[in-house]
């Protein structure tokens, strides 16, 4: 007994030639369809290539188009031929001509001689298979198909509109339950010949000539029908992206598959010499003899497609980077954000760079300049300074910087006077550490040499600028870390939120308390400050309580000096 080859050939019939004659060379009957649309000089070129091997036929062409009913009468048409023409055959392999046996042929007879009466063929019902891509299920086999979704997908799209507004539903055949797997099967010489010889095969052949893509239902439903035993499982290595499209196997796939375990695989590149030449010559190469194993690489291909669909946190790309919730994070590391400090303490940012050894921005998005550390002009990734490249973007703008830095956290200051447009995408980002000082904006305006009418109209101004921002931060869609103060509540005990900041930012300060604060900004007259404010109508709430008298900032004669925690 014998394993017969059906090989679907449409294209490198160079390759499909190289492929039939390593088939042939373990005495394997063949049979071959080339598609119709061949050129006929081509397909004469093509048989006169293999006339020399004995056991090889070719069958009546059919137009095979993907999708369509050509490769089901394809499959058919050359199984009839092997049927008829080699009466030694038990199994019946259909493979492509882009398929390439992974290991000696002689394995692959040995494995389906010991299970004689087993069908492999991968058979599921619409409800269990996860891989249908279109959103055609159960439809596929209640509506009618008859434009090609490739070719016609206008018409093809209108008509199955049409079909669900009128209701109409397509009869399935008494007995039948449609099954859908691999097009790529090995059938018993029982099951397949009474697939071919049913009495009923002309009404069935009517039916799925009308399914969408009756190559991966036929076959896996009428085999429910007679096989004895079935192995819901193809011994073809064939792989699909999200897309639905086969996965190319390339020159560099080849310890992959070999780790596959399986005896064929597809689709392989053309100009793939180094997998023709390992697989079909290479005898002392050949993977070890056991058990068909594709689960082996499915977590790289899983991990590939994952790659592919969501990308690398934080690093966009053009097929993601306009879809929204599709981003696979909105940056790649933990950031810093601090809202009010630098106006309330005079030397903030190269304090908290002492402290924790990250990398302390000033007003990144400051309408005059990009304010990098240390005065920089050009950062990581040739970000220059200038506010209109990042205003183009300010999104890109962020996620490039954390990108181009990521190993060193970044910290940046932000404010009522900052380009606001980045307010969401921080806020939903789970990277985001924020800690805000509501109403610091107030500190330069106290210092400031304006005219009063002025400092009234500008507090106004950035005291609704900070409410909407506090109102998106405490929104139910923020996923960063948010800790807000009001002034006053901080200043009168600005250790404890000091000392959990450093603990969070830098690790290596947890063990011990701090040895260093920043200098706070003279508050000196700012209650009365205040007070003037609502004096001329303008109402600053975000400040919290200040006495209009005695500041808090000197609430005690002797105040206490800071102190360590051990």
């Amino acid at each position: 007994m014998s394993v017969g080859i059906i090989m679907l050939v449409h294209t490198a019939l160079g390759r499909a030639e190289q492929v039939a004659r390593h088939w042939a060379a373990s005495d394997c009957p063949i049979v071959i369809h080339v598609d119709r649309s061949v050129p006929s000089k081509t397909y004469s070129a093509f048989v006169e290539a293999l006339s020399d091997v004995p056991k090889l036929r070719f069958c009546k062409r059919h137009r095979c188009e993907w999708g369509t009913w050509g490769l089901v009468a394809a499959s058919q048409s050359a199984s009839r031929v092997m049927l008829q023409e080699f009466s030694e055959v038990r199994h019946v392999y259909l493979a492509s001509g882009s398929c390439l046996p992974l290991r000696p042929v002689q394995e692959l007879l040995d494995y389906l001689a010991a299970r004689p009466q087993t069908d492999f063929i991968e058979s599921a019902t619409t409800s269990d298979v996860p891989w249908t891509i279109g959103g055609l299920d159960e439809e596929r086999f209640t509506l009618r198909f008859p434009f090609s979704w490739r070719k016609h997908r206008y018409l093809f799209d209108k008509y199955v509109q049409f079909q669900r507004k009128i209701g109409f539903r397509r009869r399935i055949p008494n007995g039948l339950v449609p099954h859908m797997g691999s097009q790529w099967w090995c059938l018993t010489r029982q099951t397949l010949s009474a697939i071919l010889e049913d009495p009923e095969r002309e009404r069935y052949d009517r039916y799925f000539k009308r399914v969408w893509i009756p190559d991966e239902s036929y076959f896996q439903t009428l085999a429910r029908q007679y096989s004895r035993q079935i192995e819901s499982r193809s011994l073809t290595l064939s792989k699909f992206d999200y897309q639905g499209k086969p996965h190319i196997f390339y020159d560099d796939h080849l310890q992959l598959l070999r780790r596959s375990d399986c005896f064929v695989a597809r689709k392989i590149w053309p100009h793939a010499n180094k997998l023709y030449e390992a697989f079909l010559t290479d005898a002392a190469g050949a993977m070890k003899r056991s058990e068909p194993n594709p689960g082996k690489i499915d977590r790289i291909f899983a991990k590939a497609v994952e790659r592919r669909t969501r990308g690398r946190p934080g690093l966009y790309m053009q097929s993601r980077f306009p879809v929204e919730t599709r981003e696979n994070g909105l940056t790649s590391a933990p950031y810093s954000v601090f809202h009010g400090f630098a106006e309330l303490f005079e030397n903030f940012e190269p304090w908290l760079a002492r402290m924790t050894g990250t990398r302390v921005h000033g007003h990144l998005f400051a309408p005059e300049r990009i304010e990098f550390s240390d005065g920089q002009m050009v950062m990581n990734g040739a970000l220059s300074d200038s506010p209109h490249l990042r205003d183009y973007n300010p999104r890109a703008f962020l996620a490039n910087l954390i990108w181009n830095t990521r190993g060193e956290r970044q910290c940046f200051q932000f404010g009522p006077r900052d380009n606001q447009k980045i307010n969401w995408h921080i806020s939903k980002d789970p990277n985001a550490q924020i800690s805000v000082i509501s109403g610091s904006w107030a500190v330069p305006l106290f210092k400031s040499n304006m005219n009063f009418a002025d400092i009234r109209r500008e507090a106004a101004r950035l005291q609704q600028i900070e409410s909407k921002h506090l109102e998106i931060l405490r929104s139910s869609w923020t996923k960063a870390r948010v800790r807000i103060w009001t002034m006053a509540e901080f200043i009168e005990s600005p250790m404890e939120p000091l000392q959990t900041i450093i603990d969070e930012i830098g690790p290596a300060q947890t063990t011990r308390g701090l040895a260093e604060v920043p200098q706070m900004a003279d508050l000196t007259g700012f209650g009365q400050f205040l007070q003037n404010l609502k004096n001329q109508g303008m109402h600053p709430y975000l400040m919290g309580n200040f006495p209009v008298v005695q500041d808090p900032q000197h609430t005690q004669s002797n105040p206490r000096k800071p102190y360590l925690v051990r």
